[in-house]
């Protein structure tokens, strides 16, 4: 009869405890990384439209145009580059989550590395969510009406 065996079945018992904080970062990532593809598939769609417009467009027309391509482009690479930092993210957490199990399951102290990553982790879906606040704002001064058109001179 294995004595260790209680003791072996405890100790994986904590190691899963562990890492699920990982994977619920995990999962929260991948949420984020599905809402930024519904913007990045938006922001794309419009682009395509104004370019079909760009060449039939003259003087306040075309600049309007030109500016919103312009305001997509940022976007579009804002958007870009926030994933981009996610997908690195969610590949931190994932060694994170096997660092832990190795650690356990071979008895090396690698605790610290995981530690590491997981930070590194954290650090990265803050940069990425610093760039997804920074394409809201420009998509908001985008939703911004044209003072042309506000006509704020007149009463009504």
């Amino acid at each position: 009869m294995d004595l260790l065996a209680p003791v072996a079945g405890t100790m994986l018992a904590q190691t899963i405890q562990l890492a699920l904080a990982p994977v619920f970062v995990l999962v929260a990532i991948g949420n984020i990384i599905s809402t930024l593809t519904q913007r990045l598939g938006r922001v794309v769609d419009r682009s395509r439209d104004l370019q079909e417009r760009h060449g039939a467009t003259q003087n306040m027309e075309h600049d309007m145009v030109v500016r919103e391509i312009r305001s997509l482009d940022k976007r579009i690479a804002l958007i870009g580059a926030a994933m981009r930092l996610l997908v690195m993210a969610s590949i931190a957490i994932g060694l994170t989550v096997v660092m832990l199990f190795v650690a356990e399951f071979a008895h090396i102290g690698l605790n610290p590395v995981a530690a590491g990553l997981f930070i590194t982790a954290i650090g990265l879906l803050m940069w990425a969510l610093v760039l997804f606040l920074r394409e809201t704002q420009l998509a908001t001064e985008a939703l911004r009406i044209p003072e042309e058109f506000l006509e704020k001179e007149r009463e009504l």
